[in-house]
């Protein structure tokens, strides 16, 4: 959880185990059922659908689950239809926000997120105003393991990777969105076992949040429990000694 990491888009954790886990659950179904939708049901011919598998998989989602929200997608049983929408705003002293959501109720969702953005300390932006400031990448995740990290990156940057960083017991390795299945194919057919993939976005420039980081990592919270929430992005930095107290208060 650096704060000086240019890569990070800090997660701050906390509590409720089971009903984060109900969230998550709920938001990978989503995912599942939009990307079966939008490319079909098979995982080989369909990258975002495979992708959906990998992550619910990593989080032991059950098979039943998962081919439930494939059937859903692509209209095989009944079900809802979600859309995607980004909303942006700001938090405290100026720090930008996406909110990306799948809902199948836009004005409900909308009306949600302006609600917990004026509530804790944040405001709506218009369309465009913050999302400039972000670039998508795509987002590899690898288990360390006993891999060696110079040859883990030496192989990830030969797979077609920008950039190769060591958080706990991962390799996040980040691409082009280009360039994205490219890459994830080049390090499966290469024998590496991918944990989790996805696009995420990585703020251009950020800002030191130390001095109200307890108030923005409310708002940030608050987001991200919204029913419809799938990822929040925000261009802050946090020091390791704030972070580690935040956690433990």
């Amino acid at each position: 959880m650096s704060g000086h990491n240019k890569w990070s888009s800090i997660k701050y954790k906390k509590g409720a185990a089971d009903a984060k886990r109900g969230k998550l659950f709920t938001r990978i179904t989503k995912e599942i059922i939009v990307a079966a939708r939008e490319g079909g049901g098979d995982p080989s011919t369909n990258n975002a659908l495979r992708s959906a598998i990998q992550n619910a998989k990593s989080n032991n989602m059950p098979s039943a689950n998962i081919e439930r929200a494939i059937k859903r997608g692509t209209g095989d049983i009944e079900g809802v239809n979600y859309e995607e929408y980004i909303y942006e705003g700001y938090g405290h002293n100026g720090v930008a926000i996406i909110v990306e959501v799948l809902t199948d109720n836009k004005n409900r969702t909308v009306a949600e997120v302006r609600h917990t953005f004026s509530k804790y300390g944040g405001n709506m932006a218009e369309s465009g105003s913050v999302l400039w400031n972000f670039e998508q990448k795509g987002l590899i995740e690898i288990k360390k393991n006993d891999l060696d990290e110079d040859e883990m990156m030496m192989t990830a940057l030969d797979a077609g990777a920008e950039d190769v960083e060591v958080e706990d017991n991962t390799f996040n390795i980040y691409t082009t969105t280009a360039d994205f299945h490219k890459v994830m194919k080049n390090l499966e057919d290469a024998g590496f076992e991918i944990e989790k993939s996805s696009l995420t976005r990585i703020p251009k420039t950020t800002i030191n949040a130390d001095d109200f980081a307890e108030k923005l990592m409310k708002l940030i919270d608050q987001l991200e429990d919204l029913d419809d929430t799938q990822n929040v992005y925000a261009n802050y930095e946090i020091s390791d000694e704030v972070m580690e107290r935040l956690i433990q208060d």
